[in-house]
């Protein structure tokens, strides 16, 4: 079987699937689970893996890793996909809707992991032709728990030349593939401020050392911080929508917090930011007689997602047969695959979702999410076709 044939058995596999790929997505979106807590998720996978032939072992607490070997050489590639919920009540009146109150798989990790599972199928089907070997990445916590950090922390990147993953794209129509060279998607930090002062009564705030007035002027200052310190042809974002201070309309309270998130393309501008934030906090303080701290990571610290080039035009060659690999929009969204592209090459791609006569038209995160099921297949493709990178890419050896 030569090279476009054993493509075009790949993705002919990929379209028999699609009722099971639908299936596992429907089963795994009943039954949502979050960061860390991906234990019935987590079983199913070891389940369904063990059944096709392979061996799995449990990693990132609650994740699942499973190798296939092929009987030449050649590099070795890492497909992933994030199988955790979201903290969201479903909206949507469908037979597959969440059965778990306040738990939703709002961001179509569901349709990952359903993906990927197909995928394995098929490249167990076609391990004898496979040069070099596929690791399949199961990740916990992509929404916040940095799963992806821990598998790299683990040395389960240690070996692996390439990785890719997909993510659904409610921005492209339904069915497009996507990606783009460099900058994809921002880096992702939570900070929470915390001004320390003294309390008192609203009528004397002379007697008082009030941190509310203090944390007023660190948010304008931080607004000049991107406006002002940050070049205007980089990508910066920073919002600060959570203010807590007194719970009384007449008393100062003795401590106050801002809490927010900043997103950039630039590792330069990230660390730039958080360096100033420091100081505006630190200056502030300690001109208003008040204790300043800053904390980051709190919930989350993504770097930015940058794709390797090489790694875009390979797959984009590979993937021709299959479609057009067409460039997407960067977004100020963060992703925790940017810990496995600091570690090792690869890229990540979206397949579009968007479907205005299906009724699939809300954004990630939204209580109506859903995900156009007819593309499924075509994401089990994408995996099956990169998982024989070494195959496709005449890269052995570079």
């Amino acid at each position: 079987m030569n090279d476009n044939e054993l493509k075009q058995a790949l993705i002919n596999e990929a379209k028999k699937l699609e009722s099971y790929v639908i299936e596992k997505r429907r089963h795994i979106h009943m039954y949502p689970e979050t960061s860390y807590e991906e234990e019935k998720t987590a079983s199913l996978i070891e389940g369904e893996l063990q059944k096709i032939g392979y061996e799995t072992q449990r990693v990132a607490k609650t994740g699942v890793l499973t190798i296939l070997e092929g009987p030449k050489e050649g590099k070795t590639v890492a497909l992933r996909a994030d199988i955790d919920a979201l903290n969201i009540t479903e909206e949507n009146d469908v037979p597959y809707c969440s059965k778990i109150s306040g738990k939703m798989h709002a961001c179509g990790h569901d349709a990952h992991t359903a993906m990927l599972l197909g995928a394995a199928k098929i490249l167990y089907k076609y391990k004898d032709y496979l040069q070099g070997t596929v690791k399949m990445f199961f990740q916990p916590a992509e929404e916040g728990g940095a799963g992806g950090k821990k598998f790299v922390e683990e040395g389960h990147l240690n070996d692996v030349d390439v990785i890719f993953g997909i993510h659904v794209w409610h921005e492209l129509p339904s069915g497009v593939i996507g990606t783009r060279k460099g900058p994809m998607m921002a880096s992702a930090d939570d900070f929470i401020i915390t001004i320390k002062g003294k309390g008192g009564h609203a009528a004397a705030p002379h007697q008082a050392v009030d941190p509310t007035a203090v944390l007023t002027d660190i948010y304008n200052a931080l607004q000049k911080l991107i406006s002002r310190e940050i070049d205007p042809f980089a990508n910066a974002v920073l919002t600060a929508p959570v203010f807590e201070g007194s719970d009384a309309f007449n008393v100062i309270p003795p401590q106050a917090t801002l809490k927010g998130t900043f997103r950039t393309m630039d590792p330069e501008v990230r660390n730039h930011i958080i360096k100033r934030m420091k100081e505006i906090v630190q200056g502030y303080s300690k001109a208003w007689r008040c204790e300043g701290n800053v904390d980051f990571g709190i919930i989350a610290a993504y770097p930015p997602l940058l794709n390797d080039n090489q790694a875009v035009d390979i797959l984009t060659d590979i993937l021709n047969e299959l479609d057009i690999v067409t460039t997407m929009e960067p977004t100020m969204g963060g992703e925790d695959f940017a810990f496995y592209l600091e570690k090792t090459k690869g890229a990540f791609l979206g397949l579009g979702i968007y479907n205005k006569e299906k009724g699939i038209i809300y954004p990630h995160h939204h209580p109506k999410f859903d995900v156009d099921e007819a593309i499924l297949w075509k994401g089990t493709a994408i995996h099956s076709l990169l998982g024989f990178y070494s195959n496709f890419s005449n890269t052995n050896g570079k």
